[in-house]
């Protein structure tokens, strides 16, 4: 499939159809939490969190969206969304909507902590509780930030774009390079086999985690992530059936 797809938007299109009922992204994280989302499920989160973007916080082609938060399905989701929204993911500098999560989240830099609200970020700030099933934030909301978890869900399940992100528009700047929609799969992501379930810790690092989320699905595949804190045991590997 990744000869097919050439921007994020073909790739949800893919997730979403034929066999959209099979598993996409599972996340195993701290105290025996399991998430696991099919394709179907994942482009639902994804479309809502779009729609979040466009229209609560005017997010358009270009908008520079940071993503301070933890390896997590969630930021999986954030990310995506970000860019079939044709917003640039930056990692440094200066954006206009900022994502964090809560403080001490395992894997969020101090830089990326939530104290000093809206105003020491510039831009939208947007607090993500990380919880499977938290219907808003974990304690107080830095100042002035939005509740994603609290929002998120009034926005529709579907997302139709006002303005197609082009396979040539920047999608991704890191200190590594910039990438186009298109670079974004034949790039950045993970060269993956066709089909395969890819285990990944989320302890290499959010670049590591998005390049290979990307490779798995731009393979027809699948991915299991993991939290820091959980072992990538062999017994994991095998109920999971996990290939690579």
């Amino acid at each position: 499939m990744g000869s097919m797809a050439s921007t994020i938007l073909d790739l949800l299109h893919h997730l979403r159809s034929g066999n959209s009922g099979a598993p996409r992204l599972t996340w195993y994280g701290p105290g025996g939490e399991r998430v696991e989302l099919s394709g179907r499920v994942l482009d639902n989160w994804v479309s809502k969190t779009s729609n979040f973007l466009t229209e609560e916080l005017d997010a358009e082609p270009g908008t520079r969206v940071r993503l301070g938060l933890p390896p997590h399905w969630k930021t999986a989701v954030v990310a995506l969304a970000a860019w079939q929204a044709g917003a640039v993911i930056v990692d440094d500098g200066d954006a206009d909507v900022t994502f964090v999560g809560p403080p001490g989240a395992a894997g969020t830099s101090s830089s990326d902590a939530p104290s000093g609200g809206a105003a020491a970020h510039g831009g939208s700030l947007i607090a993500v509780a990380l919880g499977a099933l938290e219907t808003a934030y974990p304690g107080p909301l830095p100042g002035g930030a939005l509740d994603y978890a609290a929002l998120v869900r009034q926005f529709a399940d579907s997302f139709d774009p006002f303005d197609v992100p082009a396979p040539g528009d920047e999608a991704l700047r890191t200190q590594d390079g910039s990438f186009t929609q298109s670079s974004l799969l034949s790039g950045f992501a993970t060269p993956t086999p066709s089909g395969a379930r890819v285990l990944i810790t989320a302890g290499d690092g959010l670049p590591a985690v998005l390049a290979g989320l990307l490779g798995a699905w731009a393979a027809d595949g699948s991915a299991v992530l993991l939290h820091p804190e959980v072992e990538a045991t062999e017994h994991l590997r095998r109920i999971e059936q996990v290939t690579g």
